[in-house]
């Protein structure tokens, strides 16, 4: 039987959430390739309220969770939490990335959204 030493797996996030001017910073860590803990770090309140609704909930079964899809834990956790021009924010899309580097079912990758507007003739 061959020996694998274990590492916690982390992922860091840092979101700039656009015109709010917010930055926040998820920490998300797996002991188990699996259970994930997560940790938010914001100057948002209701950042802050998400991060500290999803700690609250304990480990968040990543597995289960890419299963569960917008029915899962995280994105759950938003809906309960991230009302009126909040519920478009990006922070728990973020979460759940890191949740997926975490439990190790996604390599890291940056995602991106650059945003125009512009009038008609």
């Amino acid at each position: 039987m061959a020996y694998r030493e274990k590492f916690t797996m982390k992922a860091l996030v840092t979101v700039d959430a656009g015109i709010c001017g917010f930055q926040t910073r998820i920490h998300a860590d797996s002991e188990d390739d699996q259970n994930v803990s997560f940790r938010v770090v914001s100057a948002c309140e209701k950042a802050r309220k998400f991060g500290e609704a999803l700690m609250a909930r304990g480990p968040v079964d990543g597995f289960a969770e890419i299963g569960a899809g917008s029915d899962g834990v995280v994105l759950t956790t938003a809906r309960e939490t991230l009302k009126g021009c909040c519920s478009a924010c990006a922070v728990p899309i973020a979460a759940f990335k890191a949740m997926q580097v975490a439990a190790r079912v996604a390599l890291p990758k940056d995602v991106r959204l650059d945003m125009e507007a512009g009038e008609s003739e």
